[in-house]
């Protein structure tokens, strides 16, 4: 196990009812809020009217901006920059699931910056300051809600970054699993990838003697694999949707880091699946994972063998560990496909054409896979096995 500091500041308030905190929460932080969200949803939910109403009772000043759409665009966010600075707006609440709240980060990091925001995606610039920022979560699945990162796409190049740093984690994080109800299923589906992946990229690691978060990220897994399927047969279920919400929290708030380094090169060959095409993140995911896994799991059977007996409860065959490593990585296919998620990229309507530009722009400013690092043939090799 590794040497480590985990600090996750983020006040959760979960359960039923806990809409009505969205006042007085904020209320301790500032008096003038930027309300930023995505289209209506959230006002066919009731829980646009709800939130407004809060605020208004504590006292707190409303400037809205809405328009975010999946994987956030930097144009927004620029918008919601130049918003801030004129009305001395010193506060950020997000209402939605992880593009809103990654867009809400981006503006926080933006505002008191003289710089292009875009800088810090790029590792041109350094965050060393960031306005709060507070949470509604309304989509279980980016883990935004009390994680250290954001990720936005320019949509004028493409390209599709994230930006880590402990100042933008949210000062708090209000979640109702009510408010996942109203959920389309491939969405929900969408967002159960995320967080899976989320974890995949931290169960896979070179350093040894991390049994611990070992278990903590085989249960999260498997209680993702136990109820999705439950809410996508009883959408309205609680006990079931709280699972799901609070264990994409857990996925992705750095608990599950901790003594160990995560790979992380899935997510940056998804990101220019998306950043091209636009697919939800979580499909493509569901792509992409299982491409990963097929080409690099001989480097370390051990490992993907004990992935398919812990999770999927595949019988380990001692005299043939790459069979019962392929198994694993099958139940997981087999497991996407039953909650009507794409594995293919011929499943997303996507072709080769863009393979080798893809890998480009995946290798153009860090390395990519600590795992087992990839370059460009690599990244060109795994996109075929998705094709």
């Amino acid at each position: 196990m590794e040497n480590f500091q985990f600090s996750m500041p983020t006040k959760i308030i979960f359960g039923k009812n806990t809409q009505k905190k969205i006042g007085p929460e904020t209320r301790k932080h500032t008096d003038k809020v930027l309300l930023h969200y995505g289209g209506g949803s959230i006002k066919k939910t009731g829980l646009y009217d709800e939130a407004v109403k809060s605020l208004k009772e504590h006292g707190i000043e409303i400037t809205e901006l809405s328009g975010v759409k999946p994987n956030p665009r930097l144009g927004l966010v620029k918008e919601g920059i130049e918003i801030c600075r004129e009305n001395g707006i010193d506060f950020i609440l997000g209402i939605g699931g992880g593009s809103v709240l990654d867009s809400a980060k981006a503006i926080a990091v933006g505002v008191p910056y003289q710089g292009d925001v875009w800088d810090f995606y790029t590792e041109k610039a350094v965050v060393k300051e960031a306005l709060p920022v507070g949470g509604v979560l309304t989509i279980p699945a980016a883990g935004s809600e009390a994680s250290d990162g954001s990720v936005i796409t320019n949509e004028q190049n493409n390209y599709k970054r994230a930006v880590v740093t402990g100042l933008i984690r949210p000062v708090f994080a209000i979640m109702n699993p009510e408010f996942t109800y109203s959920l389309p299923p491939y969405q929900t589906s969408c967002g159960a990838s995320d967080i899976i992946a989320h974890v995949i990229e931290r169960y896979f690691t070179r350093v040894k003697d991390v049994d611990l978060t070992d278990r903590l990220c085989e249960s999260v897994i498997k209680t993702m694999v136990k109820y999705v399927p439950v809410v996508l047969e009883e959408p309205e279920d609680y006990e079931a949707r709280a699972e799901i919400m609070w264990a994409g929290t857990v996925a992705h708030n750095g608990l599950l880091s901790t003594g160990r380094t995560g790979d992380w090169g899935s997510h940056m060959i998804e990101h220019e699946i998306s950043a091209i095409y636009d697919i939800a993140h979580g499909a493509g995911l569901s792509i992409v994972v299982p491409a990963w896994m097929k080409y690099v799991y001989r480097s370390d059977i051990e490992r993907f063998a004990q992935f398919a007996s812990r999770v999927w409860n595949a019988e380990t065959d001692f005299f043939n560990l790459e069979a019962t490593a392929l198994e694993g990585i099958e139940k997981l296919e087999q497991f996407y496909r039953r909650i009507n998620l794409p594995t293919r990229l011929s499943d997303a309507k996507i072709g080769d054409e863009d393979f080798e530009a893809m890998a480009e722009k995946c290798l153009e400013f860090k390395k990519v896979g600590e795992y087992l690092e990839l370059k460009k043939d690599d990244v060109i090799n795994i996109l075929n096995l998705a094709k």
